[in-house]
């Protein structure tokens, strides 16, 4: 069965040519001028993947990946953002309100297809064996996006909580900036070694007292430090 990907561009053109060539690819496409209408279209039917404008004419793209967030039902929802927006700030705040990738324009069509592919592969569930993650006070369900802390739930975005999915399936073993970059953002063309540090500071206030778990590692990158093994010592 094709994958679903809803497009949300106010630019008739764009949108025109997006769709002609999600189709030919061999998804099944849904399209939105606005972010309400995108909003009426994910409460009918999730897509497997937005592809979602920043400059929207009734609201942000950052407003509609909020909402996305917000809500249980579309919170694991990829979202790839599409904006002529370049400088780091905007990409920060795309990814801190939950975006899962952020594609510049004017883009390929070549690139784009690759960089869907790509998340939809990371997007794909995790096998049964490691959906429950337990370190110290942290608790991750993978299958149901949620995080506990002290048996408190902890709201993160997408990229927060793979970020600290991927920190604590590698316990113990240092993650260089670019090998997060690669494997929690899916590629490092559109990201910077200082939107990964900030995703960590992020990351450790909202896990609170586990927070200090995620080790800095000066100049290498960072280790989700293992409890067991601190208390053996």
């Amino acid at each position: 069965m094709s994958k679903r990907i809803l497009i949300v561009e106010d630019e008739q053109d764009l949108r025109e040519a997006l769709d002609f060539s999600l189709k030919r690819a061999g998804y099944t496409t849904r399209l939105a001028a606005t972010g309400q209408r995108a909003l009426d279209a994910l409460d009918e039917r999730l897509p497997d993947l937005v592809l979602l404008d920043l400059m929207l004419p009734d609201m942000s793209g950052n407003d509609v990946c909020r909402r996305l967030r917000s809500q249980p039902r579309t919170r694991a929802v990829p979202v790839m953002m599409l904006t002529a927006k370049a400088a780091e700030i905007d990409r920060v705040v795309g990814f801190e309100v939950g975006t899962d990738d952020y594609v510049t324009k004017p883009f390929s069509m070549r690139e784009l297809l690759l960089r869907i592919r790509a998340l939809l592969r990371r997007a794909q569930p995790s096998e049964p064996a490691s959906q429950q993650l337990t370190l110290g006070p942290v608790q991750l369900d993978v299958a149901a996006h949620r995080c506990r802390v002290d048996n408190r739930e902890v709201k993160l975005t997408a990229l927060e909580f793979r970020l600290l999915t991927t920190l604590m399936k590698r316990r113990g073993r240092v993650q260089t900036r670019d090998v997060l970059l690669t494997d929690v953002w899916g590629l490092s063309s559109n990201v910077t070694t200082r939107t990964v540090d900030t995703h960590v500071k992020r990351l450790r206030q909202k896990i609170g007292s586990a927070g200090h778990y995620i080790e800095t590692l000066r100049g290498v990158g960072y280790r989700m430090s293992d409890p067991s093994s601190e208390a053996n010592h």
